[in-house]
């Protein structure tokens, strides 16, 4: 008889129940992980209504998690029983050009746990066990709780997309748009040594946040970031900006507020298309450079955290069990403000 586990799944779009699924057994090089948390993406929330065709009903979505092996495969060595762990969100071949250059987040083959799309379907971590290949674990050390490793995954994101920049000391630098992404790179900037980080977002909660994360200019809404930018820059402007919205506006502000020769990281993801201005581009020699998911950061994020170079607990908002998964998803859809990271513990937080 197989075992069943209880899952979070998106039955139908904007429809989110607790089902009794098969739990899955360990194919060949895979380890069968006991979820301990499990953190709700921003992309999480976006796919929820099918708005980005990346997450087809039915699916166990969720691909921010950390926990415990649970058993193993065939050919997998090294691990034992209750060993802590958290793992990369993207499963990639390993053989294809991209990987064999090490961009494994640009995998010709590249799944992404919790996704369902026309290309592939891969269940996530929204269960009490999910299996993944061994090849993308991670060891957690004792002293980084189950819900702050929940936090790798984003933390591994903005530490890629600084790399890409690439940041150095002090140098000065904008972040737009004050999400989660977004606090998560100016601590990462800080981290880099950047004299001055100035952060734009309509949020004013946010705001506060990343001030608290390291910022030392905040722009509010209503106020023009890019004549703010020059302003506190004598009209040179930043060297490098973080876009990390992903809309024609705010693409427009990051490339107006960086400096000639600066760089203008695009993190931000939520529109397909964007307009660019395009002879500033070219006659400032703007350099614009696109950042996608994480690339062997994993490492560097957990000692980060671990050390505590990098603070994530204040941008917990709520760790909650799974079965006030559906609940937690609703709020975070309707935009209820004060909200940031939502972890969901399928298992015992331990």
């Amino acid at each position: 008889m197989d075992q069943r586990m209880k899952a979070l799944l998106l039955s139908r779009y904007k429809h989110l129940e607790i089902v009794d699924l098969p739990e899955p057994a360990p194919a060949s090089g895979e380890v069968l992980v006991r979820v301990a948390a499990c953190g709700i993406c921003g992309s999480d929330v976006h796919g929820y209504d099918g708005s980005t065709g990346r997450r087809i009903p039915p699916i166990v979505m969720g691909h921010e998690a950390a926990g415990t092996v649970a058993a193993w495969g065939e050919g997998v060595t090294g691990f034992a029983k209750g060993d802590r762990l958290t793992f990369d969100s993207t499963v990639s071949c390993g053989s294809c050009h991209p990987c064999r250059r090490g961009d494994v987040n640009l995998c010709d083959h590249r799944q992404v746990l919790g996704v369902s799309c026309t290309e592939y379907h891969r269940p996530g971590a929204f269960a009490e066990y999910v299996a993944v290949p061994s090849r993308i674990v991670h060891r957690l050390p004792d002293n980084l709780s189950f819900e702050e490793a929940a936090m790798l995954e984003a933390l591994s994101v903005a530490l890629h997309a600084v790399r890409l920049a690439p940041v150095q000391t002090g140098q000065t630098a904008l972040v737009v748009g004050a999400g989660m992404i977004g606090l998560l790179l100016v601590q990462v900037l800080s981290n880099a040594g950047c004299s001055r980080i100035f952060v734009a977002d309509l949020d004013q909660s946010r705001l506060e946040l990343a001030h608290a994360a390291g910022a030392t200019d905040v722009l509010v809404a209503g106020t023009d970031p890019v004549e703010a930018v020059l302003k506190h820059t004598k009209g040179r402007g930043v060297d490098v900006a973080m876009e990390a919205v992903g809309r024609t506006e705010t693409v427009q502000a990051s490339i107006d507020s960086v400096c000639k020769g600066g760089t203008v990281v695009l993190v931000g993801n939520v529109t397909p298309a964007v307009t660019l201005p395009l002879q500033k581009v070219v006659a400032r020699q703007i350099r614009l450079q696109g950042s996608c998911a994480s690339a062997g950061e994993y490492p560097q994020a957990i000692e980060l955290l671990a050390s505590g170079g990098i603070e994530v607990r204040s941008l917990i908002t709520a760790v909650a069990p799974l079965d006030q998964g559906p609940r937690w998803f609703a709020r975070l859809y309707a935009r209820e403000p004060h909200l940031m990271k939502v972890i969901l513990t399928p298992g015992e937080l331990t």
